[in-house]
């Protein structure tokens, strides 16, 4: 055990439900409360609370004697995995929308009420921003946030409704629960959503939602381009359906079904 004393921002106890999991790996897949001491390092008592609580929680199974991991232990490695898998499978799709179209094309997550880039195909158009790998836009005002939100559950999204209104950030932007929702069931009936200049004036950004194997809505593909340059009918015919076929090529590749 590594738990350093002095450390009052150190969980011990999540510590100790690691190392009970982990010990399946070295230990065997079926071990006893003895055997999970010793390999562990742990006292029984402490042991047999830890067991029992990954068992009620669903990571660990038990016939009375012997305790052993279940499926959902994979889930704590599937976040991990599926992120470093979603960007690779991307990364060629979002080359050719950039290469096809001229302009950046960049995908996101969503994370808490923001749209967080994770990564970028840059093209040779100057934008006013420069937007990198890790930056973070409200997700109401953009429309790889709306994608996002839309596929929200609804506890989830009524919970983030409740938060409104939000900041106005130009003259059109939707900030009250009721414009949002109204834009987020159209983007769900659509499956894909444009937003003009509610972010920022002169700029206009359209969004597809990526999809995996569960078909929930992982990540958004989107790009952004100059109102001043491109009509929202120029977008629609021309770029948006390119944007929106390489959302669907990667879904098909994380296995989303129907894609």
């Amino acid at each position: 055990m590594v738990k350093a004393p002095e450390d009052k921002d150190y969980v011990q106890s999540l510590e100790r439900g690691l190392a009970v999991i982990h010990a399946f790996t070295d230990h065997g897949p079926h071990l006893t409360l003895a055997q999970l001491a010793q390999a562990t390092g742990l006292s029984r008592p402490t042991v047999r609370r830890v067991a029992l609580t990954l068992e009620r929680l669903g990571y660990l199974r038990t016939d009375g004697r012997e305790f052993a991991l279940t499926p959902r232990v994979l889930s704590l490695g599937d976040a991990y995995l599926s992120s470093l898998k979603l960007t690779e499978v991307a990364q060629p799709h979002m080359e050719n929308v950039t290469k096809v179209t001229g302009h950046t094309c960049s995908m996101a997550v969503l994370d808490g009420d923001d749209a967080v880039f994770v990564t970028r195909v840059p093209s040779r158009q100057v934008m006013r921003h420069t937007l990198t790998t890790g930056t973070r836009l409200p997700a109401y005002a953009t429309s790889m946030g709306r994608v996002l939100l839309a596929d929200l559950p609804d506890h989830e999204l009524d919970a983030f409704l409740a938060r409104a209104p939000f900041p106005r950030l130009t003259a059109s932007t939707k900030v009250t629960a009721e414009e949002l929702l109204s834009a987020l069931s159209t983007t769900r009936a659509r499956g894909w959503t444009l937003v003009d200049q509610e972010f920022e004036e002169g700029v206009r950004s359209f969004s597809a939602p990526v999809r995996d194997a569960r078909a929930t809505t992982v990540a958004s593909l989107s790009m952004s381009v100059r109102a001043d340059e491109l009509s929202v009918d120029k977008i629609h015919h021309e770029l948006l359906p390119v944007v929106s076929e390489a959302a669907v090529e990667i879904s098909k590749q994380l296995g989303a079904p129907g894609s």
